[in-house]
């Protein structure tokens, strides 16, 4: 879709968009504190223009950064993936959202289901490998699903479990934790799959392994990052 097009029936100007949106899933802010902030810069909206934009624009925003990402995943056989499953509430029930991320951290995929028995692993691990190809080990926890998932699969081999083995995709909870709590949670599984997919790929773009690389190596990234999202949101 043409972002000029996406744009045309709002009067406010797509830098400000993003910058909302940006800012609302990339920060552990609430619609309020993204209102005050931007109140600071001289624009005056509500926090329900936010919510809006949010709803309007993510999934074109994430759908934008996933797709050059997919394709670059693609271009090369994964070797390593991290399988996990985090519990969410919605309006006091439990669900539980399932994340792939790869062998550097990066989130793959974000799937929320009611149940974590074989039929969602299932499927979790259908869309994962048929979005970004097949991976020669994948590291999971204890869960008996994802052995019975595997199996069905003709994948059981590949599976790899041990302690400490699944740190990547357990450490990679920590920023969407930080998120929800801001957000006071969310009161739809629509909206918070739509959430859990949008944070990932744009904590993708921003994450950048400060610990590996050299300040001038990271600052270049970022800038990188920076110029990407500009780019993707542009008119």
């Amino acid at each position: 879709m043409s972002n000029a097009r996406i744009f045309r029936y709002f009067k406010t100007s797509p830098e400000i968009i993003r910058l909302a949106v940006m800012m609302y899933v990339r920060y552990p802010l609430s619609l309020r504190n993204v209102e005050d902030l931007l109140h600071e810069r001289g624009i005056d909206i509500t926090h329900e223009t936010v919510r809006f934009w949010w709803n309007r624009f993510e999934t074109i925003f994430a759908a934008e950064v996933r797709r050059s990402r997919v394709e670059a995943m693609r271009s090369f056989r994964q070797r390593r993936g991290h399988l996990d499953e985090v519990f969410v509430k919605i309006n006091g029930v439990k669900h539980y959202l399932w994340r792939a991320v790869d062998r550097e951290g990066e989130v793959l995929e974000s799937f929320l289901t009611k149940r974590r028995d074989k039929k969602a692993a299932l499927k979790f691990l259908r869309k994962s490998l048929r979005l970004h190809g097949p991976t020669e080990t994948i590291v999971t926890d204890r869960l008996a699903s994802y052995g019975a998932a595997l199996k069905a699969l003709n994948a059981i081999n590949k599976r790899e479990v041990g302690c400490g083995l699944n740190n990547r995709v357990e450490n990679s909870h920590q920023p969407f934790r930080r998120q929800e709590r801001a957000m006071l949670r969310l009161r739809r599984m629509r909206s918070l799959q739509k959430f859990a997919a949008m944070h990932g790929s744009i904590d993708n773009d921003i994450y950048q392994e400060r610990h590996t690389s050299s300040r001038p190596a990271f600052k270049e990234r970022r800038t990188a990052a920076l110029n990407e999202r500009r780019k993707i949101c542009a008119a």
